[in-house]
């Protein structure tokens, strides 16, 4: 036993006693009641407001085919593809226009981002109303498009900077849930505006656009002061959380995945992230499942009319339950997800309750019988979108590579919503495609992550980097011969580790944790891994000769996940 050894043995009954405790200062800090209410007063202001902003978001882009059946194709003189086209520049724009939009909500805040663009999308909703030809309703399709394309990847990275992995399925799920089953009544809202034709000489299919384009505004103008901004914000978000809340918020997701802190942005940095595979295979998943889910919101009212022969009114109103239903699904499968700590089963499940309604929507043949199956398809198909979205928050690290990921995935989204303006008319094997596909997809990432951590707990992979500069981080590579990993390589899969310098700030807290055959800084036992914490360290743990410079901050908190999530 070598003399650093020695000195950690010495000091372990005693930093085993002096840190009784030292974990509910660091990250309880909070009584669990308090917490609670914490993420309450959370979820009611954030969630809330994302997921009202997101129905607004989905009627505004999905409205027409409300419009189309309630007369806007006879007034337009829509022929031929016009609808399908009218419907997919919307995506052209979207696509286009969202890589940068979660660097641009970083830079200018969520507040001012988000609702900036629901104001000019709202507007341009009410500018649709009066429209007189095919040209023109295109050509604001294609605006509304590059507007809406900074919501959804905004959201959904704001989203994953509040919660920990294992809080935030759940709400992705709700996000999504008040969002998409409230969309799935704008059947009902438009057979009620539909009434309105003749009033003011305008059509009914234009009062749909005309107040929906308004109502879209006033949400805009309310969420600029109930939107909150990032937990590291300098400013305050209004009426919300105090300062030591929103630091024990911080604390908690840099324990989870130690990535609270946005470094300085660099491009190369935040491009590097798309040399990691999986980010591909999280977008290919995230098209699939939009093609099928934008299907069902542009057809559906059509195939209730034109395939199961119900009336326009009936068809209005026939859209709502399914969402409905498809809500109860989804939230069940989040808090499934969370409760035991896995996505990919989730995902599976999903796709096999849509694969067992597309056949029993196509091919069945009494109209109530297929009704049913639009039920469970628009279950499996919607809540498979938060389940993805979670999926990739839960195995991606760092502040610009989640903004990378994010900003891609959704970006292929709306490839899927491109995809699905076309997949109904053929047929539907191209969504029974898409299910087999995320099914593929899922396994496979699943069989990797799996391999990915056997080896992590062997000592022989790194799981993912953190955003610390390797420069900060020095061991004298002189130290005897350990089996020694470089502090950037400390691979561990139930750990956090970030390192970095203290500079002209001593270590002023520890606590000493065993975790199995963990290789990590030198000045550790293999066995060993040190979390800094309230209580003063005695110097001789630290030898002068182990580090250089001798303040090494080490800060290993702990977290209760594995890296990569199956």
């Amino acid at each position: 036993m070598t003399a650093v050894d020695s000195d950690i043995e010495k000091a372990l009954p005693e930093a085993e006693h002096s840190s009784r405790g030292s974990q509910d200062v660091v990250v309880e800090e909070f009584s669990e009641a308090e917490q609670k209410k914490i993420l309450r007063r959370i979820d009611l202001r954030l969630i809330t407001v994302t997921g009202v902003l997101y129905c607004a978001s989905l009627i505004d882009r999905t409205n027409m085919s409300a419009a189309n059946i309630a007369g806007m194709a006879a007034d337009l003189q829509l022929q031929g593809n016009n609808y399908n086209v009218a419907s997919l520049v919307f995506f052209v724009s979207y696509v286009v226009f969202q890589p940068p939009s979660t660097v641009i909500c970083r830079k200018l805040g969520p507040r001012f981002h988000i609702t900036c663009i629901t104001l000019l999308w709202g507007a341009v909703i009410v500018g649709m109303a009066f429209v007189q030809n095919f040209g023109a309703l295109a050509a604001l399709r294609f605006v509304l498009g590059i507007l809406e394309a900074g919501f959804f990847p905004s959201v959904v990275y704001l989203l994953s900077t509040w919660y920990t992995r294992y809080e935030v399925g759940k709400r992705y799920a709700l996000f999504y849930i008040v969002g998409c089953v409230s969309s799935g009544f704008s059947g009902i809202l438009a057979f009620g505006l539909m009434q309105l034709g003749g009033k003011a000489g305008l059509a009914g299919w234009r009062w749909i656009f005309f107040l929906e384009g308004l109502l879209t505004i006033a949400l805009g103008i309310v969420a600029y002061w109930w939107l909150v901004g990032f937990p590291d914000s300098k400013r305050p978000s209004w009426k919300f959380l105090g300062e030591r809340e929103v630091a024990w918020v911080v604390r908690k997701v840099d324990a989870d995945r130690g990535d609270s802190h946005t470094p300085k942005f660099e491009w190369k940095k935040f491009l590097s992230a798309g040399a990691d595979i999986k980010i591909w295979a999280y977008a290919v998943m995230f098209l699939a499942t939009t093609t099928m889910t934008y299907a069902l919101a542009y057809f559906l009212p059509i195939i209730l009319v034109e395939n199961l022969k119900f009336g326009i009114g009936a068809a209005q109103c026939l859209v709502a339950p399914p969402y409905a239903f498809a809500g109860f699904f989804m939230f069940l499968m989040g808090w499934l997800g969370d409760r035991y700590q896995v996505r990919g089963p989730i995902i599976c499940i999903n796709m096999i309750v849509a694969l067992i309604g597309l056949p029993i929507l196509g091919w069945a043949t009494k109209p109530y019988v297929r009704y049913f199956g639009i039920f469970l398809f628009t279950a499996g198909a919607n809540s498979n979108i938060p389940t993805v979205m979670s999926y990739q928050a839960n195995n991606i690290r760092g502040q610009w590579k989640r903004a990378f990921c994010s900003a891609t995935m959704v970006g292929f989204g709306g490839i899927g919503g491109i995809a699905g303006t076309l997949v109904f008319r053929p047929g539907l094997y191209a969504c029974i495609t898409a299910c087999l596909l995320i099914i593929t997809l899922t396994c496979l990432c699943d069989l990797k992550f799996w391999l990915d951590n056997k080896k992590a707990d062997r000592g022989e992979k790194e799981l993912e980097t953190y955003d610390v500069d390797p420069a900060q981080i020095f061991v004298k590579p002189e130290l005897p011969n350990r089996n020694l990993y470089r502090p950037s390589h400390c691979y561990m899969r139930n750990q956090a580790l970030v390192l970095h310098q203290a500079g002209l700030k001593p270590i002023e807290r520890y606590h000493i944790y065993p975790v199995a055959a963990v290789q990590c800084v030198g000045f550790l036992p293999a066995r060993l891994v040190l979390s800094v914490e309230l209580q003063p360290i005695r110097a001789s743990v630290f030898p002068e000769n182990t580090l250089s410079p001798p303040h090494l901050l080490v800060n290993a908190l702990q977290s209760n996940a594995p890296q990569c999530e199956i």
